[in-house]
């Protein structure tokens, strides 16, 4: 999906024959669609209004979000670092407890 400077790769403006595009933008798509049912549940889908599917010229599927205001890119990112939060929150808390239970076994030895 990326160049060799490690940027996305240009949009498909000219097809090339036996590139699975068509492939590429069903699974964009799909991607587009969660995205946007996520930003109309938190009320956000107005701040995201050039949200659409794309492909590149490898076929691989792209998600757009288009030109967006600072303040729905700021909102964005705070979603972001939130769900990584609650995420690694549960992963966290095993550790701890498996710390527990591992000096208790220890000292109980």
């Amino acid at each position: 999906m990326t160049d060799r400077w490690g940027v996305v790769a240009k949009r498909a403006e000219n097809l090339t024959p036996g590139v699975p595009y068509v492939r590429g933008w069903a699974q964009a798509r799909r991607s587009a669609g969660t995205v946007a049912e996520q930003l109309t549940a938190l009320g956000l889908e107005s701040d995201f209004p050039g949200l659409a599917a794309d492909v590149n010229v490898s076929g691989d599927g792209l998600v757009r979000l288009g030109s967006i205001r600072l303040e729905a890119a700021l909102m964005l990112a705070e979603l972001i670092v939130s769900g990584l939060k609650a995420e690694t929150a549960p992963h966290a808390d095993a550790t701890a407890v498996g710390t527990t239970a591992a000096r208790r076994s220890s000292s109980a030895a």
